[in-house]
């Protein structure tokens, strides 16, 4: 069993900063890949920033220059700096992990539970 707890959403004017925390919990051999992902109203779920173990760190050209995603392994705890926030930016944001049980276990993908982000103009 795997638990992500997510944290830092909240109300913010545009051009303010947030810090979002994710923490992944449970049975866990090996994390390779952590990351943010967004979900506004009537859209699908969209990647907003992942990172690898190694530290390799992709993001939506939408962010880039304004959130920065890193990660501390020894904590398996991924986070998620936003800064210059738009209104646009407003939506359900959800950690996302993939990681093994074992070293001989396939990989599984787990979801945190959302956390609201929210950008008054």
């Amino acid at each position: 069993q795997v638990n992500l707890v997510e944290s830092g959403g909240g109300l913010v004017q545009a051009g303010g900063s947030l810090r979002l925390s994710c923490v992944v919990s449970g049975s866990i051999f090996s994390i390779d890949v952590m990351g943010w992902y967004r979900q506004a109203p009537g859209k699908q779920r969209d990647m907003v920033a992942t990172i690898t173990s190694s530290g390799s760190a992709n993001y939506v050209d939408s962010v880039k220059g304004r959130f920065t995603i890193s990660s501390d392994g020894a904590k398996n705890t991924v986070y998620l700096q936003m800064n210059d926030l738009k209104p646009e930016d407003t939506a359900v944001y959800y950690c996302y992990t993939h990681l093994y049980h074992t070293r001989w276990s396939a990989g599984y993908g787990y979801w945190g539970q959302g956390t609201q982000v929210t950008v008054s103009s």
